[in-house]
């Protein structure tokens, strides 16, 4: 096996077992074990479990961005098709990759501002705050709230994304297109200042 194969082999095998068992329950040991190789082999490659799981999660996040972005690029200019399109882009990461969702979703001690779900969210909402904002524009709303209500929809998606990860019920499709109902028809009838009814 070539350096490069046994780094990917490593890593494969990681990423199982982080999705398996999580970032606390997997070990070296148990790394090299199921790889069949020696424990230096691991920290030879990667220094250490947080090195392999620094990369497992870095190539989650860049391939689930990729996607969304993708997604994003190729909806159309339509408002409506893009929230679909970015609904579905996170479900079909989600049936695809459900190992790798589940290890970006859990907490880990290597976690930085660079490496964590939520920046992950925060670089997808960008992406939306951008597309919001020239709707806004152009429809007379204040596109300095661009970044409130891209946040507010990421959120949402990603947080349905989650459970239903575990549930899987209804299907995938029909999941996005509850999540795009909620969305669309409260964005559809939007007040262009609102307030709250009540105070205290």
């Amino acid at each position: 096996m070539t350096g490069k194969e046994r780094r990917q082999q490593l890593l494969d095998v990681a990423r199982e077992l982080f999705a398996e068992k999580g970032f606390d329950a997997t070990s070296i040991e148990e790394i090299a074990h199921r790889a069949g190789v020696s424990k230096p082999v691991v920290y030879e490659h990667f220094g250490g479990k947080e090195g392999i799981y620094a990369v497992v999660v870095d190539r989650e996040m860049q391939r689930l961005l990729d996607n969304v972005v993708s997604a994003l690029g190729a909806g159309g200019g339509n408002p409506r098709d893009l929230l679909e399109a970015a609904a579905r882009a996170l479900l079909n990461y989600i049936e695809g990759s459900s190992d790798g969702f589940r290890i970006m979703v859990r907490d880990s001690p290597v976690a930085s501002s660079t490496g964590t779900f939520s920046s992950l969210l925060n670089d997808i909402a960008s992406q939306v705050e951008h597309i919001l904002g020239l709707h806004f524009d152009a429809r007379g709303y204040d596109a300095k709230l661009a970044a409130l209500y891209a946040q507010a929809l990421v959120g949402m998606v990603a947080l349905t994304g989650q459970w239903w990860l575990e549930v899987r019920k209804p299907k995938k499709d029909e999941v996005a297109a509850h999540l795009v109902n909620l969305a669309w028809n409260g964005l559809s009838a939007m007040e262009n200042k609102p307030r709250l009814r009540t105070r205290r």
